[in-house]
């Protein structure tokens, strides 16, 4: 496990780099099918790393707050070849933590080159117009086991949906690194 932090390379107000995905329900999605909310959250993700695993909880529970105005979609852009990796695994992955948000393959692994996602997981908040808002952390607990203190995406999906100013501070994501395909 290669420990990775997230990084920059989408600034503020790019909007977001359109994708066609199949998701573990069989369909196949467009950025076009998240529009008409308040916003949109994509979160790099995968199946094995436990950054994600001690993150899903609090995924799942802010999709569950927000579900109704903030379109939610999970993107694994890890080689499926790695251990815990692929579609099969990203659909039991899916069922047992309760996601009922679309969760990509991003097979070929353009779509993460084409946001700049380096780790697991690495959050991207877009607004309604899919002009990024905010690329950061889920909470300040980077490391699994530590202690929430600051709710970094709830308070930050709060301000969009309030329409109060967000800031420009980078707060980075830490996981493990996406596995490329060599």
């Amino acid at each position: 496990m290669a420990l990775t932090q997230s990084f920059q390379k989408l600034k503020r107000g790019d909007k977001a780099p359109d994708f066609s995905l199949q998701g573990t329900d069989g369909k196949t999605y467009s950025l076009s099918d998240f529009q008409g909310k308040k916003g949109l959250l994509i979160v790099f993700m995968c199946n094995h790393c436990p950054y994600v695993k001690a993150k899903i909880g609090a995924i799942v529970d802010l999709y569950s707050k927000y579900k109704d105005s903030i379109a939610f979609v999970g993107v694994n852009s890890n080689d499926p070849n790695y251990p815990g990796e692929g579609k099969e695994s990203m659909k039991a992955f899916a069922k047992e933590r309760g996601m009922a948000f679309p969760y990509l393959f991003d097979e070929t692994q353009e779509v993460a080159k084409a946001y700049g996602a380096t780790c697991t997981p690495d959050p991207f908040l877009f607004d309604g117009s899919q002009e990024l808002l905010f690329h950061g952390r889920i909470d300040d607990a980077l490391e699994p086991g530590q202690e929430t203190k600051e709710h970094t995406m709830d308070e930050v999906i709060e301000n969009l949906l309030a329409g109060k100013e967000i800031g420009d501070e980078f707060k980075p994501s830490l996981g493990c690194s996406i596995k490329w395909i060599e």
